[in-house]
């Protein structure tokens, strides 16, 4: 399903955990971009921009750390109407209304890593940080097996992968994966992300790519 790629091995594993603890959901304050009426102006708007991390797997389905170079490219950022339309299914419909939404919406970019093919973005949104950085976030539907959709796992109720870059003002920076994670309105109205791992996997060395 996933070729080669350390990165995404773990992601069969998925299908072979029988039981997985599962942590609170946290509010994190990337996926507040989609519903940010006051963010500020993005910034850096020129596309394409790639990136290069070293990716860290920690997560409890491994049973050991695993780690591999991994390539981000941003081809278009998402639009502001765009952000308002996911975030309106969310709070009006769920989770699964949100995945057909985002399912529909164009390609914006893609993640790599060496010897794995393209998973396609289908979000991209980026605003300043107050040290003259910048936060982006990037998400999309998760890739699934056909067994994984038939079997009634209870991974599939995980069906997104939301990536968070946090950059300095020379746009290096660290960053994180939750690979499965569902996504739902909590107290508040705060957009929560719940991760079927332990952890997200850590991005390290993030870096643009001139």
């Amino acid at each position: 399903m996933v070729g080669a790629s350390v990165f995404f091995q773990w992601l069969e594993a998925l299908m072979r955990v029988p039981s997985v603890r599962l942590i609170p959901a946290a509010a994190l304050a990337a996926i507040a971009l989609l519903g940010a009426s006051t963010a500020r102006a993005q910034v850096k708007e020129d596309v394409p921009q790639k990136f290069t991390a070293f990716a860290v797997d920690t997560s409890n389905l491994r049973t050991r750390a695993a780690a591999s170079t991994v390539e981000i490219v941003i081809e278009r950022w998402s639009t502001e109407a765009q952000r308002d339309k996911l975030l309106d299914v969310l709070q009006k419909q769920g989770q699964d209304a949100l995945l057909d939404a985002l399912e529909d919406m164009p390609v914006v970019g893609y993640i790599r890593t060496p010897g794995s093919l393209r998973y396609n973005l289908r979000f991209a949104r980026q605003r300043e940080a107050e040290d003259g950085g910048r936060m982006i976030v990037l998400a999309t539907d998760r890739t699934m097996s056909y067994w994984e959709r038939t079997s009634g796992s209870r991974t599939t109720n995980y069906p997104f992968t939301v990536i968070q870059l946090q950059l300095d003002k020379n746009d290096e920076g660290v960053g994180k994966v939750s690979v499965a994670t569902k996504i739902h309105v909590g107290v508040d109205n705060v957009i929560e992300l719940e991760n079927f791992a332990n952890q997200p996997v850590r991005l390290n060395e993030v870096k643009p790519e001139r």
